[in-house]
């Protein structure tokens, strides 16, 4: 059966995660994905190192490059912007989380990109987005959990939480490679190409949005509050007599049979705890009687008895308890694959979306430096000599 993307061809321009992953995603659903990295490799190459060497990557560029060719290029050099004309020629999307002037400046923005290929796809990711002032700065992950107010309800009022886990990144990658999948379809009906932006504000925004809401309409001026919930109770992280896990009560009847397991039958006629909002504003209490509750058992015990009452609750992992859990393999949410010069296999998270007819597939692991640009380049039609002579003046 064949994949999804059969027979696309990528460009991925991108660095660290928001390009790089999206088109890992697109990669995964077979399309075929051509990362061009600068010659001594880009800074991302070997961001969080594990040990695969100066041609190898570290655990970030292993997980967001999977599925790739790749090939060294300077894109700025004259004989190195043929090369981007002639990969573009033969291109149905060129993925690209650069700012828009250093786009310009590579012949890699949307009007340039037309000259050589009228339908081209142009994904590009900002940091802040188009039309306001600040659309010109650069950004990370963290500058969107920071300005979306999530910082500001993590961790407590003296001491604001960020995420260690870049979620802003994570989720505009997966939403610039559900606008490029939109981007193709559309493409297959008029035919025409288009240019999907992507920006790291935006997508915080919009998943912090339900909490902007209740603000402007209620002015709640929440604060942080370690991590109880702000909307139901008990909703909170607990510590066991041999760890911690995290709860979660939403609704009536699931405060009820929280109620009967605690031993707390009495609260439920009690005005403080009538509803989920109720019991969120009182929420010091019900996560005090929820944490006697759990110290008295180990984190097994208590799971067990809250899974007897329907509750949803789970354990505070360490990554190395991710790693041993006996789910996550089971499920397959986690795949051991090997990787030149590392002696151990690497635990990669396959595609993190299933579809029953044509799954995302693993057909090879992120490239070695430069793995593929002299067979990338004879695709284009430059023979031996021609590719020697790239090497020499440092093209590629």
């Amino acid at each position: 059966m064949s994949a999804v993307l059969d027979g696309i061809r990528i460009l991925d321009f991108g660095r660290y995660i928001a390009g790089p992953f999206c088109a890992a995603l697109l990669g995964d659903l077979g399309a075929e994905v051509i990362r061009v990295e600068r010659l001594g490799g880009g800074e991302d190459r070997s961001f969080i190192p594990v040990g695969a060497g100066p041609e190898g990557g570290g655990a970030m560029f292993l997980a967001m490059n999977r599925n790739k060719l790749g090939m060294t290029l300077d894109p700025a050099a004259p004989k190195g912007r043929e090369i981007v004309r002639k990969l573009v020629a033969t291109a149905d999307v060129v993925v690209a989380n650069l700012p828009p002037a250093v786009l310009r400046s590579l012949a890699l923005d949307l009007d340039s990109l037309r000259a050589v290929k009228p339908d081209i796809i142009l994904t590009t990711v900002t940091g802040f987005g188009a039309g306001g002032p600040l659309s010109h700065k650069h950004g990370f992950d963290g500058i969107g959990q920071a300005m979306s107010g999530a910082v500001y309800l993590s961790g407590t009022p003296e001491q604001p939480i960020a995420l260690k886990v870049p979620w802003v990144d994570f989720g505009t990658a997966c939403l610039s490679a559900f606008g490029t999948m939109a981007a193709l379809l559309e493409r297959g009906k008029s035919g025409r190409g288009q240019k999907v932006e992507g920006a790291l504000l935006r997508t915080a925004m919009a998943f912090a949005n339900a909490a902007l809401i209740e603000q402007s309409l209620t002015q709640a001026d929440r604060s942080a509050i370690r991590n109880r919930g702000f909307n139901s109770a008990p909703a909170d992280v607990f510590r066991t007599n041999d760890g911690w896990i995290i709860a979660t009560v939403i609704g009536q009847p699931m405060f009820r049979r929280w109620c009967r397991m605690v031993g707390e039958a009495g609260w439920l006629a009690d005005p403080r705890f009538a509803d989920d909002q109720a019991r969120a504003d009182h929420g010091e209490i019900v996560s005090a009687r929820m944490g006697e509750w759990c110290a008295a058992r180990s984190c097994a015990e208590a799971l067990a008895e809250l899974e007897k009452a329907s509750i949803v609750a789970g354990q505070v992992y360490s990554p190395q308890q991710a790693l041993d859990d006996e789910h996550i393999r089971a499920a397959h949410l986690l795949e051991e694959r090997e990787y030149p010069g590392l002696d151990r296999t690497v635990p990669l998270a396959p595609t993190p979306i299933e579809l029953s007819e044509t799954p995302g597939t693993y057909r090879r692991p992120a490239p070695l430096l430069g793995e593929h640009t002299d067979e990338i380049l004879a695709s284009l039609g430059y023979d031996a000599a021609e590719i020697a002579a790239l090497r020499a003046d440092k093209v590629v």
